[in-house]
């Protein structure tokens, strides 16, 4: 149970396989309110048809069962001195039992449990994704050792030991490239979405697969000190600090609770030193039951899971009441670039050519030779002219490029780093500007043509972010991508501020700056974005096929790519704050209403209960508005 109701909150282990989800019916806590409502309604079927024992006797088990959901809790949390709303539901229902209203304590019970089983079963989401971060670094790694290769433990990988990482195999910790070249696909670990080419020299990081030639790389960290494994602790901690933030309920009940049982020991020894004590401990026990937040209790979870419930049905997933409540106070979101902001599907998006030569034949040619490569912009390549013939005598050349015979001509695809652009210079650069990786094509050693390749924005971005300046939500872009394609596709979306070249602990450093502004969400779908999500106000995965690391540091997860879904997130969660406050603003009211007319014994405890159980339909009707959505259709 949740926190609201004074009940332990499991214990949670990073890393660890989450259980496997029960269906409710297997579920106790689902199933022990659901008991206590059949013995709740059973008791009222029986005493309308006159059996009042058996009545009786139904309602103390329905009573029984729903207090046991939360009463043990908040009678362990009072000794440790946490004072919250299920100490006052229990002192109430004892109170009502005490005034012989067992029918009203077992209805209280009833709907106080089933309000935070309900809650609980809403919230309760399998995060047990992290450990799909270690999985990234192989078992075991190759290294060399007195001029032979020996295979180790990828844990017991040492500080300048010497890995050989062949073709297809992932780096097993950071390192630096001592010989060969090649391209790196790093999108896992940086964001990056177009293969890194490196060279001696270079820092590479522990998850990074090697798509083409071998490397030797000197390891600059331990197998259980490197980049992945910070990630996991920073996402560690900065769940543990979460964690300890106190619900809404709690905050309000925190203050209220003591000052209730205050005022009613008052009501009782005041009361009785001046006039009959048991006139004045009744109204003790009266002023108990009218100060107790029934309507809060109950009308808060309701709406939370009203409108958690109502958000799952457009694709955006809210994982705790808490996370919920926090959601509708965002004014800031940072946002990861690739795929998030992009397809993360690079792309043909401009051809450049020389006289004589036109953009099908220059794709033709480029494709020809591309289809004998699995590097991610050979594939982009490929798909723009899928009908070219294959080239003959393909050689590949490690982080440089590829030749082969096309029609009686040599053919050469490559970087701009390896081949000259001769008169397309210019006009390369241009296109590099733009945020575009270029290779460039020579046919009979003179340059031919240029392709620009580039990971597409979505195309709703720019008007998703309109919509979010218009809501009063600022946007900042982070990303490990460089600089140049970061700027180049964050004005295109109408974005300003943007940091570039972040490795994922810098991007959970920004979400602190930003946070020191207000409340700040980030959204992102890879595993680099793991620590700034876990590090926001809220973290938002993107895609139900994100990462699993993303998904387990997140609060909330959309189960669509369409970011439009995020301003409609927005919307839904501030309009079901509104509500909660409404309820919360009614349900006190109530309480300082009925105060005085039970302390000067206007009210009956029935009148108090009766105005109770009024004030909880009101505010169950008002909270059930959350589950209501804007028609709105995402494409």
């Amino acid at each position: 149970m949740s926190a609201a109701c004074g009940c332990d909150e499991p214990e949670t282990r990073v890393g660890e396989e989450a259980e496997e989800e029960r269906p409710w019916w297997r579920d106790r806590g689902i199933m022990v309110p659901v008991f206590s409502g059949v013995a709740f309604g059973t008791g009222l079927v029986l005493e309308w048809t006159g059996a009042e024992i058996p009545a009786l006797v139904a309602f103390w088990i329905g009573l029984l069962l729903g207090a046991s959901t939360f009463t043990p809790g908040a009678v362990r949390k009072l000794f440790t001195g946490k004072l919250g709303i299920g100490l006052l539901m229990t002192i109430s229902a004892v109170g009502a039992v005490i005034l012989g209203y067992v029918e009203e304590a077992a209805a209280l019970a009833f709907l106080y449990s089933i309000a935070e089983a309900l809650e609980d079963k809403a919230m309760d989401r399998a995060r047990g994704g992290l450990r799909a971060l270690l999985k990234l670094v192989p078992e075991t790694a190759t290294i060399r050792r007195d001029g032979a290769s020996v295979e180790v433990a990828a844990k017991d990988l040492a500080v300048g030991q010497l890995m050989l990482v062949r073709p297809g195999e992932r780096i097993a910790t950071d390192g630096i490239v001592r010989t060969g070249r090649s391209s790196l696909d790093t999108s896992a670990i940086t964001g990056e979405s177009i293969p890194v080419e490196v060279e001696p020299g270079d820092a590479v990081s522990a998850g990074a697969i090697n798509t083409a030639g071998a490397l030797e790389v000197e390891a600059t960290a331990a197998g259980t000190d490197n980049s992945l494994t910070t990630i996991v602790e920073l996402v560690e901690q900065a769940q543990a600090e979460k964690g300890d933030r106190a619900r809404l309920a709690d905050r309000i009940a925190r203050p209220l609770v003591p000052g209730v049982l205050i005022l009613a020991a008052l009501v009782a020894i005041i009361g009785s030193l001046l006039g009959d004590p048991e006139l004045w401990i009744t109204r003790a026990l009266v002023v108990l039951v009218a100060a107790s937040p029934c309507a809060l209790a109950i009308s808060v979870p309701l709406t939370v899971v009203a409108a958690i419930g109502s958000a799952s049905r457009f694709g955006v997933i809210i994982k705790s009441g808490e996370v919920f409540e926090r959601f509708g106070v965002i004014r800031h979101v940072a946002v990861d670039k690739t795929g998030t902001l992009t397809r993360n599907e690079p792309a043909v998006t401009a051809v450049l050519t020389t006289e004589g030569v036109t953009e099908a034949q220059a794709l033709a040619w480029a494709a020809s030779l591309e289809q004998h490569s699995t590097h991610p912009l050979a594939a982009a390549i490929t798909a723009a002219a899928p009908g070219a013939p294959a080239a003959l005598d393909v050689t590949e050349q490690a982080g440089h490029g590829i030749e082969g015979s096309i029609d009686g001509a040599r053919v050469t695809v490559g970087s701009p780093r390896w081949l000259d652009a001769g008169t397309l210079k210019d006009q390369v650069a241009g296109l590099e500007e733009q945020g575009m990786t270029v290779v460039i094509v020579h046919r009979d050693d003179a340059p031919v043509a240029a392709v620009g390749v580039r990971d597409e924005l979505r195309p709703e971005v720019p008007e998703v972010v309109r919509t979010l300046a218009a809501q009063g939500v600022g946007v900042t872009m982070l990303t490990g991508d460089n600089a140049r394609t970061a700027r180049a596709l964050a004005a295109q979306a109408g974005i300003e501020d943007v940091r570039a070249e972040l490795r994922p602990e810098d991007k959970a450093t920004a979400i602190s700056e930003l946070g020191g502004h207000g409340s700040v969400a980030m959204i992102g779908d890879g595993i680099n974005d793991a620590p700034a999500l876990a590090a926001a106000d809220i973290g938002i995965a993107m895609g139900a096929t994100g990462s699993d690391a993303a998904i387990e540091s997140a609060d909330v997860a959309f189960t669509g790519h369409d970011l439009r879904l995020l301003p409609r997130a927005f919307d839904h969660a501030r309009r079901g704050r509104r509500i909660i406050n409404q309820n919360i603003i009614l349900s006190l009211l109530i309480i300082a209403a009925l105060l005085p007319l039970a302390l000067f014994g206007v009210l009956g405890l029935a009148a108090v209960v009766l105005v109770h159980e009024i004030a909880e339909v009101v505010v169950i009707l008002n909270g059930l508005r959350a589950a209501r959505t804007r028609k709105e259709r995402i494409a």
